[in-house]
């Protein structure tokens, strides 16, 4: 190995590339990883998973003691004010203690951080902020970045037409918000200035919410977002923005066409989707071209078309989540150790972390169907002893089953606690679980993950409690 400086180069140290070097140095390669971020973690970590997670928690809190459960429990508070520039901090602070400890992890295991973005010279070699840097493996693991939409201009530091990283740092605020998108991200940000005070408004192109989710959670999402004072602008698509001073005057039409209408806001939020990123990493220099979608495409192990090149996370096909980056960074780097590292693609969940949340993992049951014939047991957590004793009536658990095997396809709940508890589904799911593995399953009560177990008991009509 004298003939490169690494056994192992990692391109990027969000959650697939921090994961992939830290284990690449644990099975004794020497590895660096190269990071032009000031801080380690990529997106998720610095703008992305974790301060959303403050933001939302923080504004729950703010909710709760102003308009919420709290009386109802018999605690009494004066009057209830926000200070955002202390949740702003809080915010911080966090990002600051779990990527700090990203670096300590990678002192700790001996991972040289090259600070820049590197770029391809060859196969073996990149450039890193002036410094060649050869290696026998290299995995590019760059992550992705917020999609713009040509019609509206993003400006994060005017701060009124803002992606997702302008939306985490607002100053104040917004009186009425637009939310373009009604994906995973747009929901989140639209929930925290909402409980914070905003009018949120989501403009959404197709005719439901939260795309590639169970078509039964999206219709109750409707529900629920609309109970919670957000306007939905349904099969409607954005046409062009205009600033005058500080409000924004956006242009929309039907998603069939029609005639265009005018919605004025303090503050617009694109979001409409992420794509990988690959400009500026030199792939022409290595002869790999992404596909039509920008992606970098690889085998099952995450080689690439290009010998010795491997990659990992929001780059290639699939779901753009940090737990499937993960996942990836300990396989590809126990691949390039010889050994076997596998990800099972079919059972990833996936969260959308609003009050309630909603989660799922494997098939929906529209795409269960198309494969043969299927059982569906479903239980609302307005019977859940937990939920009921807590005040937190919405949503249900969904558990789909092939007819024949009694295998379990897909799980999807709303509740509370969703993002928790759908774990549970992919571990069972994992291990081919049929639902009356789940159904004879003992669950703690009173438990919120009791909806679960109660779904699975109705995939053969055995539910106790409805």
């Amino acid at each position: 190995m004298a003939e490169y400086n690494y056994d192992v180069l990692v391109i990027g140290a969000g959650p697939g590339g921090y994961v992939a070097a830290i284990r690449a140095a644990q099975l004794g390669m020497k590895v660096a990883c190269a990071e032009g971020r000031a801080t380690l973690g990529g997106t998720c970590l610095n703008v992305g998973c974790i301060p959303s997670k403050a933001l939302l928690h923080g504004s729950e809190l703010f909710e709760e003691a102003k308009h919420g459960t709290l009386a109802k429990f018999g605690v009494k508070t004066g009057p209830v004010e926000l200070d955002l520039d202390v949740l702003q901090g809080e915010k911080a602070s966090a990002v600051k203690e779990l990527t700090g400890g990203i670096e300590y992890l990678f002192k700790k295991n001996k991972v040289d951080w090259k600070k820049g973005y590197a770029k391809f010279k060859d196969a073996h070699t990149v450039e890193v902020a002036g410094e060649t840097v050869t290696a026998k493996h290299i995995v590019i693991a760059t992550g992705s970045s917020v999609t713009p939409l040509p019609t509206v201009p993003v400006d994060n530091d005017a701060g009124i037409v803002i992606d997702s990283t302008g939306a985490l740092a607002l100053n104040r605020v917004p009186e009425h918000l637009v939310v373009i998108g009604g994906g995973v991200i747009g929901l989140e940000m639209g929930s925290v200035w909402g409980r914070l005070g905003a009018k949120v408004t989501v403009v959404e192109f197709l005719d439901q919410l939260l795309p590639g989710m169970d078509g039964e959670v999206r219709k109750e999402a409707a529900k629920i977002f609309k109970k919670q004072g957000f306007e939905l602008k349904l099969s409607t698509k954005v046409t062009g923005a205009t600033v005058e001073g500080k409000t924004v005057k956006l242009s929309v039409e039907p998603a069939a066409g029609g005639e265009t209408q005018i919605i004025e806001a303090s503050h617009v939020l694109v979001a409409i989707g992420r794509r990988p990123n690959v400009d500026g990493l030199g792939l022409e220099n290595i002869g790999l071209s992404p596909n039509a979608r920008g992606q970098i495409e690889t085998d099952h192990d995450f080689r690439t078309a290009v010998d010795g090149v491997w990659a990992i996370g929001d780059v290639i096909p699939g779901p753009m989540l940090a737990h499937k980056a993960e996942d990836e960074g300990i396989a590809v780097a126990e691949n390039i150790a010889g050994l076997t590292g596998i990800v099972n693609h079919d059972i990833i969940p996936g969260v959308v972390y609003t009050t309630p949340e909603f989660a799922g993992v494997g098939l929906t049951e529209e795409a269960a169907k198309e494969r043969g014939p299927i059982k569906v047991g479903k239980f609302p957590m307005l019977a859940n002893s937990r939920a009921k004793t807590n005040r937190e009536p919405d949503g249900f658990v969904k558990i789909i089953a092939d007819a024949e095997t009694d295998r379990v396809l897909g799980v999807w709940a709303i509740a509370t606690v969703a993002g928790t508890m759908i774990a549970q589904a992919a571990q069972a799911m994992e291990f081919g679980a049929k639902s009356e593995d789940i159904a004879y399953t003992c669950h703690a009560h009173p438990t919120h993950s009791e909806a679960i177990k109660e779904a699975a008991m109705a995939v053969r009509g055995k539910a106790i409690h409805i």
